[in-house]
């Protein structure tokens, strides 16, 4: 059987995650099965028979091979508590499977009593984009790829709010267009995580600062409101959308 040979020292190779890992080894396979069927040498192969034997639906495989194992997206996953290790350590005394008793607290949060519809105002935020209508659901704090892997495994519930504090967006971009909203703590609209919900179609508001929302509140997102422009932020226009808790009586 003919062999690929790889100088790892050579050419410094270091595998940057197992999805990285799995992807090239299974290209690799692919290379070394066609090679063996077709002969030859490598030059011939590499300049010439590979453009017809190596076809999209090779390709296709792989990837559905790794849309199968559920972590396509472990990489992006793993950015931002790389990058952030200080965000991203878990709460004192609270894990991944029980948020219940953890919500941020953010001290200028705006908080205010229930108005005549049952809604608590929690907090204020800049909304991205505008939409005829506001946005409600559970809230859901998403800080961990742990918890992303698991959404990606699972299926992200239905209704979720997600409340995250990494405005780059890399943490949740696998899952993004299955949340209902987003309230992101960092960032503004024109932070990476703005842009991909506009894209998406998925109301968020950048910037937020919310007090007294726990895993689980039934809440509701002001998007109705105007978007926040590049002016106002230069400006120092403000321009702010509310976040309601709802009373689930």
């Amino acid at each position: 059987m003919a062999k690929l040979y790889v100088d790892n020292d050579k050419f410094g190779y270091q595998s940057a995650s197992p999805t990285v890992e799995a992807f090239h080894a299974a290209i690799k396979d692919i290379v070394r099965r066609k090679l063996d069927d077709c002969g030859g040498d490598w030059d011939s192969f590499v300049f010439d028979k590979s453009y017809d034997l190596i076809t999209a639906e090779d390709m296709a495989s792989v990837e559905q091979m790794l849309l199968d194992a559920g972590h396509k997206f472990d990489w992006s996953a793993a950015i931002s508590p790389r990058e952030k290790p200080e965000i991203y350590k878990p709460a004192a005394g609270v894990s991944d499977e029980d948020m219940a008793t953890f919500s941020f607290e953010h001290p200028e949060a705006k908080t205010a009593d229930a108005d005549a519809d049952g809604r608590e105002l929690r907090g204020i935020g800049d909304n991205v984009a505008q939409y005829p209508q506001n946005c409600s659901g559970t809230a859901r704090y998403i800080r961990s790829p742990d918890q992303v892997l698991k959404y990606l495994n699972e299926g992200v519930p239905a209704d979720t709010i997600a409340i995250i504090d990494d405005s780059g967006g890399t943490l949740t971009a696998p899952i993004l267009e299955h949340f209902k909203g987003v309230i992101c703590a960092g960032g503004s609209t024109r932070s990476h995580l703005g842009i991909l919900t506009r894209e998406y179609g998925v109301p968020c508001l950048m910037n937020a600062k919310i007090s007294g929302i726990r895993q689980g509140d039934i809440v509701e997102i002001e998007v109705t409101a105007k978007a926040k422009t590049a002016e106002a932020y230069q400006t120092g226009v403000e321009m702010t959308a509310n976040v309601w808790r709802l009373n689930k009586a």
